[in-house]
């Protein structure tokens, strides 16, 4: 008798019986109630309604252990052999919801609570202040309206990227030295960048190139003005991450057919015309990834920023990210800066979100 197919990659139907299923579904929510049950708890016993709890949350983390052994479980017990394929991702899943989720949720908790480190009494639910207070500071929109300025900066990174893949995917000496010279500032972290460039260099009294323009008749102030200072604290993030954006421009064209380039130049195109034809269109997709993925990164601009001007002079230079950090370090102000990391994280989602269906809309635009 023969059999047909790969029987070794085949999973059969198993026979379950319904009590089976019933005792896992049970094991499965009898363990989520308790742990629900734990959690609504401690959080009376934390707002003051209860007497009795725990001094930590972390019974609570070990219910949701419990009941992440019991779905795990559960899944072989109701499912058989496909819940074993579950197993898999399933374990992993719940970690990330351990380490995401939760936080989330702690953070949000967070937000509406007045909560500084320099106070004895904790965390203090103040309901909206911390939001009302956030729509009154006006550094907080001033940190916002530069992340504009920081964002539309990326246009101008991305034509330089552009421009020196152009030059390193082109049959020039020395090529693989420059490839390599290049890519060196991406090999260093900001935090060494601020403190090399912003820190030494540029320093107004004893930075190299300061004394040499003072030595030519210049008096350098390269953070004394709000729009230098923006503008250098660009160049240093750009010198840094332009490295990024060049190397995936680079392996993009490298990647393109070399038939369609020659078959342009026997047609007798220019090299002008050969770019905006041929190349540009056909590195679209790429240039498109690359331009999104350094926005993700733009948004999280700090480190440069604290390191040299600490959001200074008058928050000229400020992020979100590095105000929110100042918040936290100067201030101690855990429950408002916790609110605005949330209104943040909100606003990027959304501009994402909005940014890659603007940009999937436009892809697939007819020619």
């Amino acid at each position: 008798m023969m059999i047909e197919g790969d029987l070794l990659h085949t999973v059969t139907a198993d026979n379950i019986s319904a009590r089976r299923r019933r005792l896992g579904r049970l094991l499965v929510w009898s363990t989520a109630l308790f742990g629900l049950a734990l959690a609504l708890w401690q959080a009376a016993h934390e707002a003051g309604r209860l007497a009795y709890g725990f001094d930590t949350w972390r019974p609570v983390l070990y219910a949701y252990m419990l009941w992440a052994t019991a779905l795990c479980i559960s899944q072989v017990v109701v499912n058989g052999e496909k819940g074993k394929r579950t197993l898999f991702v399933l374990p992993a899943a719940l970690f990330v919801i351990s380490l995401v989720v939760f936080p989330l949720l702690f953070a949000l908790y967070i937000s509406f609570n007045d909560w500084n480190l320099a106070s004895p009494g904790g965390p203090r639910p103040n309901g909206l202040a911390n939001l009302r207070e956030m729509w009154h500071d006006g550094f907080y929109w001033n940190a916002l309206k530069n992340m504009v300025y920081y964002v539309l900066a990326v246009s101008v990174e991305y034509i330089i990227a552009f421009a020196l893949a152009l030059l390193l995917n082109a049959q020039i000496r020395a090529r693989k030295f420059f490839r390599v010279v290049f890519l060196l500032p991406l090999m260093l972290s900001p935090v060494a960048v601020s403190w090399m460039i912003g820190k030494s260099m540029l320093e107004i009294r004893f930075g190299p190139i300061s004394r040499l323009l003072r030595d030519f008749g210049f008096e350098p102030s390269f953070f004394g003005s709000p729009e230098i200072a923006r503008f250098m604290i660009m160049a240093m993030d750009a010198w840094t991450f332009i490295p990024f954006m060049m190397i995936m421009l680079l392996a993009g064209l490298q990647a393109l057919p070399s038939e369609i380039i020659e078959a342009s130049k026997v047609d007798g195109a220019t090299g002008w015309q050969r770019f905006k034809e041929v190349i540009f269109p056909l590195m679209l997709p790429v240039s498109v990834t690359a331009i999104v993925i350094r926005i993700i990164f733009k948004l999280k601009l700090a480190d440069i920023i604290i390191n040299v001007t600490s959001g200074g002079p008058g928050g000229a230079t400020d992020s979100v990210t590095s105000f929110i950090f100042r918040e936290y370090r100067d201030r101690s102000n855990v429950g408002y800066g916790t609110l605005l990391a949330m209104v943040y994280l909100i606003l990027i989602i959304i501009f994402v979100t909005a940014l890659l269906k603007l940009v999937n809309r436009w892809m697939e635009r007819p020619a």
